[in-house]
């Protein structure tokens, strides 16, 4: 897996000062995607373990609230065999953080047993994100007083309430 960025101090997607991981590989392709580099599989950096110890080095000022995962897409089914590993050392380290994720698949479609990128470690990924934004960027729904989402078809789901219910 290869990354593009790490923002150790990040306020523009999800609450909070976060520290977030783009990741690289993306096959939606929305038209407007304000990180289109990123679709390239291999755009930017390996992804290795000094960078697993640079982001929980990132996440450990008390004024960090939690980590966001975004892209690319992390759901990429290539992205997402390394991407759990990260998400339970956060979760092990930091259990007081929250973890948002951002993907432009569906979660009730794509991330369910027989979606289109739904693997063998799909449902332990979803089981340590608390917020995950789902849906596609869609230009023509482009909407910028939107908290936390690109276009209108977005949804913030709470997965934590979801799992509770």
């Amino acid at each position: 897996m290869y990354y593009g960025m790490i923002k150790p101090c990040d306020i523009a997607d999800g609450p909070g000062v976060r520290t977030s991981l783009f990741v690289s590989g993306c096959r939606h392709h929305c038209k407007g995607c304000f990180n289109s580099e990123t679709w390239d599989f291999q755009y930017g950096q390996p992804y290795t373990e000094e960078t697993t110890q640079m982001i929980l080095k990132a996440l450990k000022p008390s004024y960090i609230q939690g980590f966001t995962l975004l892209g690319g897409e992390p759901f990429e089914p290539e992205n997402q065999i390394e991407l759990v590993k990260l998400l339970k050392t956060i979760r092990k380290t930091y259990p007081q953080k929250d973890i948002w994720c951002y993907t432009g698949y569906l979660f009730d479609v794509d991330l369910k047993p027989g979606g289109r990128v739904f693997t063998s470690v799909t449902a332990e990924m979803l089981s340590y994100i608390d917020v995950l934004v789902d849906g596609e960027f869609i230009e023509e729904q482009k909407d910028i007083s939107l908290p936390f989402r690109g276009s209108k078809n977005q949804r913030i789901l709470k997965l934590r309430e979801l799992t509770q219910e």
